[in-house]
């Protein structure tokens, strides 16, 4: 069994990034033994990043994402593919996993936020609301 976690950094001890598609790691962790891959997401920058994150995760095989947030293209693709969403997740890594394996998380039955929410009008990289509110 495998999780995807969307990091702040390429570690165990790295904060949950509350933004899937445009989040700076992936990490790949198996909940049982804690040992992990750590994917830089390229793409983060790009048009269509929460789409092809969740491409790129998909092909990983994994139950379920624990992110902070979740937008409606990447959830269109994850959730036909099988793998659970869950958002609002916080703290760090480690402490996800393990709230995870413990159940104390629960699927998200829709995005959590809307369109280009994480894109933030500062090259891509911000939080914000992305589009939203623009002139």
């Amino acid at each position: 069994m495998k999780i995807a976690v969307s990091a702040t950094s390429d570690n165990l001890e790295a904060e949950i990034d509350p933004r899937f598609g445009r989040c700076r790691y992936f990490l790949i962790v198996n909940p049982d033994t804690l040992e992990f891959e750590s994917i830089d997401n390229f793409n983060a920058p790009a048009g269509g990043a929460g789409i092809t994150a969740a491409q790129m995760i998909a092909g990983k095989g994994v139950e379920a994402v624990l992110t902070g947030n979740c937008g409606p293209n990447a959830y269109q693709v994850l959730t036909p593919a099988g793998i659970k969403v869950i958002t609002g997740v916080n703290g760090n890594v480690r402490e996800a996993v393990a709230r995870y394996k413990s159940g104390a998380y629960t699927a998200a039955t829709q995005a959590n936020v809307p369109d280009h929410f994480g894109g933030g009008g500062r090259g891509g990289g911000g939080f914000g609301r992305g589009r939203q509110g623009l002139a």
